[in-house]
């Protein structure tokens, strides 16, 4: 499809007008061995697990619907547990599932709290609004095995999915959304509407409808929401953009919303602040 343009600006690496929207949403071509990171996430991952599975502290793949990808697993904390930390992966909704990003759960389990990781139904075969279904399934299903506090965290296409979650049709149940503390979207796509202009969406199918209906920057959040939308100043300008519209469109509402943009940081290292208790991103979602 054709897009209208932007006003002309330059904004980091990337000119408005664009003109190739693919290499505006591409991150690994752009970030110095980008290809290797999946593997060293899955390694660093599966020793988080075995860890934890020693120690008794690791539940792997817990069932939360009907479809092959619906399970999750469930790390806890080595004494009483605060609450609960939901972590979506991304992937761009058609890729990855929940064993690469076991050890992303680090700083929080040292903090006291119990992390849920999900995998889901993958594009292709499902529609976007499917997966947010199934991801606010993940959030319920997690929810009674851990009481307490829920905070939401998502990376990329994870991020738009959280954040789904805390606005205008949420799927989920009102005594869910009522234990929702903190949300922190890292590197989120909160306007599917620019991907609709990619040819990731031969897979996606994101048609005007459901770019309406799913983009959390034209929804309004729910009250009292306290959100957190995280980027790395070295990320594609695309991304950048993305993660400013939502803080900017949900000022304006009862929800107390931070945008922070991280030096040095790109798309893929980004989230390496969750496995630290200390660093600020773990910060931004275990203590606002």
């Amino acid at each position: 499809m054709t897009r209208a343009p932007f006003d002309a600006c330059v904004d980091g690496t990337t000119t408005y007008p664009i003109l190739d929207w693919d290499a505006a949403y591409a991150n690994s071509r752009y970030i110095p061995e980008g290809s290797t990171y999946p593997a060293r996430w899955a390694e660093r991952a599966k020793a988080f697990r075995d860890r934890l599975t020693e120690t008794g502290r690791a539940r792997i793949d817990i069932v939360y619907g009907p479809a092959p990808r619906n399970r999750l697993d469930l790390f806890l904390p080595g004494g009483p547990c605060k609450g609960l930390v939901v972590f979506v992966h991304g992937g761009f909704w058609e890729e990855s599932d929940k064993s690469s990003w076991s050890h992303l759960a680090q700083g929080s389990i040292d903090s006291g709290y119990a992390v849920a990781m999900p995998s889901y139904s993958l594009c292709p075969d499902v529609r976007i609004s499917a997966i947010t279904r199934e991801v606010a399934s993940a959030i319920e299903h997690a929810s009674t095995e851990v009481k307490g506090e829920i905070l939401l965290c998502g990376h990329s296409a994870g991020g738009h999915l959280v954040t789904r979650m805390v606005c205008q049709g949420s799927p989920l149940g009102a005594g869910v959304s009522a234990r929702i503390g903190r949300t922190v979207s890292i590197s989120g796509l909160h306007d599917l509407r620019p991907l609709m202009a990619t040819k990731i969406n031969d897979g996606l199918r994101i048609d005007g409808p459901e770019a309406n209906q799913e983009s959390p920057v034209l929804l309004c959040p729910l009250p009292r929401q306290a959100v957190t939308c995280w980027v790395g100043a070295n990320e594609r300008a695309e991304f950048i953009r993305q993660n400013r519209i939502l803080g900017e469109m949900w000022k304006g509402f009862d929800t107390r919303i931070k945008i922070v943009e991280e030096p040095g940081r790109h798309h893929f290292d980004v989230i390496d602040g969750l496995a630290d208790a200390s660093h600020p991103l773990a910060r931004a979602l275990l203590v606002g």
